[in-house]
């Protein structure tokens, strides 16, 4: 039987963590009880037969009114605290002596309700953030259905006219126009959240902050910019859209969709209406973004109240357990007294939540899902894809077909002499081999996330990339012409990279263009809006330069034909592509250097200037070992040392401390944190002398130091592996980091952006 204290750690909401009940410190205080109440242990033992025997009794009819007469252990206050709260607060009071010493006691009941209160406390405030958002949806859906009904309205009235044939929009009245692009400071803080499920083409034009209701942030976290959206008069209501600009594309979608409606708008203004007043068009396609818009934000609502129900019954579960573990320890009858008290608060009598949830499920049945409640509930309780023993099976065929293939290919090699540092064979270990060994390092980074379906793209991935180069290997040993053989390393990229564009759905298409979008984002920081996903990734190329230099020149070989004339000098030669190559080496660091820039605009904190330093320091020590590569002389050399030494302390401190979480001088856990997912706290200790050792990496370009008889890219090889490595275990632990504290302040429940805003006339 699973322990209670694993499945309440497993079921809890992370980003409510610290709201949750204590169970870990409740136990801590039980346990010094149970050692003060040792001694007495026997007294207990020989009692509990009469007390059982009491008990029973007591159920009769006949006994009744004794057992009633009996005087309680404990006696619960309840007394309301003061306005701001508004909240009932609870306080324990202890009517009898607990072993020799009540002081352990009193601590543990005084712990309990400082835990009851705060479970009050918070199911209270996130029931009134719920029920806020509840009307600020039922205004958004009463704004839609009425302009759903003017348009039927206008289908149903007009259909023989010639405007209606023209186009497919709706005439409303403008009582206010505004155009420009400002900043603003004040307005209300917009997560980022997007709807996945929205067209590319012009529909983030229509997305906007949330509404008046949500919650403000102060004026420096928030400086997004936006265009101001058009109020126009409809069915009785002035409506607004407002459109955030928080990316290029949005940037263009909204300038575009301006453009197009003005002149729209300037082509139907001589069509006045009787009353002289302009007219404003609103597509159907805008309305079904909005229906889309307001669709996720339910759906979003949703999930969040489910996370209520889910805290309200976790909650609950651990005072039940906790209470029995108290009774067992003190033989007292403490807890049907308490647990009256608990079922009587607020977070388990409340049931707000529980007709809010109906209420969604009715709303999105209706208006979503056309009365189908299966097809409503797909929507709203998204059930996870059932894992298959097929995935399993190929992973471990590919994995053995890897391994196999790899061993042939090390034979051969061996017998050829390929990787000799004298061997005649040159072309292939700076031509075919670099191309081979870029993608099966690459397939090696991604196998590092331990996601089934990943971990078989990267067995397969692995596979085929063995397989190919031991047939290439194979046909230049038996004395084919390399020009021909060199085409197959290039079939393989090609592939490849047809198969990550590929349209059609297969091979996992949402996650290839999730990836394709991620790595836009990060190529054209600061222009995004910077999300986990997008750092976390940037990270990881930090850990590929040399991966992206040898694509570069990998690129360079094939598209100016070096390969057709075996000329693989050419591309380091030419001193364009030389550059070129020594560009492509700040490209990683520059991206993420960017984001820190824009996350510090969007949010404020100075830590990302911070973080930026960090990336600005690996660029200057990047620089000075590209020049120490053009000129080897003493003085480049020194300051290769003090560049590389200084970024690899910067970087250290913020792998430990920052990304971590670790050092902290006054933790439970001696210079690490106070919560760990590891029980073995040597392993953190060994992960940061490994993370130490392997950030030293640099030196190898300092010492050009070489295995004898192996040629220089087969260690080159070798320190990849070692990075490869070293951002694994800095994966783990930054995401550890991240699961337990919430170190990037993320929200259980996202704040949807909502299309319609009610202004008044004055506004």
């Amino acid at each position: 039987m699973v322990q209670f204290t694993k499945q309440f750690e497993g079921q809890l909401v992370p980003e409510w963590k610290d709201a949750f009940v204590d169970y870990s410190q409740l136990k801590k205080d039980l346990k010094k009880i149970h050692l003060l109440t040792n001694g007495v242990e026997e007294e207990y033992t020989e009692t509990s037969l009469i007390k059982t025997i009491k008990s029973s009794l007591g159920k009769l009819s006949l006994f009744g009114n004794k057992e009633r007469e009996r005087p309680r252990a404990i006696k619960v206050h309840r007394k309301l605290a003061s306005s701001v709260s508004n909240s009932d607060v609870y306080e324990t009071e202890l009517l009898e002596t607990i072993a020799d010493d009540t002081d352990a006691a009193k601590e543990f009941l005084m712990c309990l309700d400082t835990q009851l209160n705060k479970v009050n406390q918070f199911y209270k405030t996130k029931e009134k953030e719920f029920l806020e958002i509840r009307e600020c949806l039922k205004k958004q859906m009463e704004i839609l259905i009425e302009v759903k009904d003017a348009f039927n309205q206008k289908q149903a009235n007009g259909e023989s006219t010639q405007e209606s044939k023209e186009d497919d929009s709706l005439s409303c009245t403008i009582s206010s126009e505004e155009d420009s692009i400002k900043s603003r400071t004040e307005e209300i803080q917009l997560q980022e959240y997007c709807l996945e499920d929205l067209d590319n083409n012009g529909e983030q034009a229509l997305k906007s902050p949330r509404s008046e209701e949500s919650i403000k942030i102060n004026n420096e976290d928030s400086k997004l910019r936006r265009v101001s959206g058009r109020v126009f008069s409809c069915q009785g209501r002035n409506l607004k859209i407002k459109i955030p600009l928080t990316n290029p594309s949005r940037k263009f979608s909204a300038i575009s969709y301006f453009i197009k409606e003005d002149l729209i708008n300037q082509s139907s203004s001589k069509k006045r209406g009787p009353d002289g007043v302009n007219k404003l068009r609103i597509s159907k396609k805008t309305l079904n973004h909005a229906e889309k818009m307001i669709k996720g934000a339910l759906t979003e609502l949703y999930k969040g109240l489910n996370y209520l129900k889910t805290y309200r019954n976790l909650n609950m579960l651990a005072f039940m357990n906790i209470l029995k573990k108290f009774d067992k320890v003190t033989g007292k009858q403490i807890l049907p007294i308490y647990l009256k008290v608990v079922e009587s608060s607020y977070f388990n009598s409340s049931d707000k939540v529980i007709n809010l949830s109906d209420k969604v499920e009715e709303w999105f049945i209706k208006h979503f899902a056309g009365e189908n409640r299966r097809k409503a509930m797909k929507y709203l309780k998204p059930h996870h894809r059932k894992e298959s023993h097929s995935v399993t099976f190929f992973i471990g065929l590919f994995t053995g077909c890897f391994v196999a293939l790899l061993a042939g290919y090390i034979i051969v090699a061996h017998l050829t002499g390929m990787y000799r540092t004298h061997s005649e064979n040159t072309f292939y270990m700076e031509t075919a081999y670099p191309v081979l060994r870029r993608v099966h390092v690459w397939a090696l980074v991604s196998a590092l996330i331990l996601i089934r379906d990943v971990f078989l793209i990267c067995t397969a991935s692995m596979s085929v990339i063995a397989g190919v180069m031991f047939i290439h290997l194979l046909l230049l040993a038996k004395g084919y012409s390399f020009g021909q053989v060199q085409v197959i390393p290039g079939l393989l990229l090609l592939v490849f990279f047809l198969i990550m564009i590929c349209p059609l759905n297969i091979f996992y298409k949402s996650s290839r263009y999730r990836l394709i979008s991620v790595t836009r984002n990060i190529v054209f920081s600061p222009l995004y809006k910077v999300v986990m996903l997008d750092f976390f990734m940037a990270d990881q190329l930090c850990s590929q330069v040399t991966m992206l230099r040898n694509l570069e020149y990998i690129a360079c070989y094939y598209i100016t034909g070096s390969y057709a004339t075996q000329d693989y000098e050419y591309c380091m030669r030419v001193k364009y592509y030389r550059d070129l190559a020594y560009a492509v080496s700040f490209l990683p660091y520059y991206w993420r250097a960017m984001q820190c820039a824009r996350r510090w605009f969007d949010e404020g904190e100075r830590s990302h200037l911070v973080n930026l330093g960090k990336y600005v320091s690996a660029m200057l020590a990047a620089g000075t070992k590209v020049a120490y590569e053009k000129e080897r002389s003493i003085g480049w050399l020194c300051l290769v040392v003090v560049m590389s030494s200084i970024a690899t302390v910067y970087q250290l401190y913020w792998d430990f401390v920052k990304d971590w979480g670790l050092l902290q001088h006054n933790s439970n856990n001696p210079w690490l944190r106070n919560q760990l997912m590891l029980r073995q706290k040597s392993i953190y200790y060994f992960s940061m002398v490994l993370n130490i050792v392997l950030r030293l990496a640099w030196l190898q370009t300092v010492l050009h130091s070489s295995f004898e008889h192996v040629n220089y890219r087969v260690t080159g090889l070798f320190l990849a592996a070692l990075e490869v490595i070293r951002r694994g275990h800095w994966n783990f632990y930054r995401l550890e980091n991240e699961h337990l504290n919430n170190a990037g302040k993320f929200r259980a429940v996202k704040t949807v952006p909502l299309p319609f805003r009610e202004v008044d006339e004055e506004d």
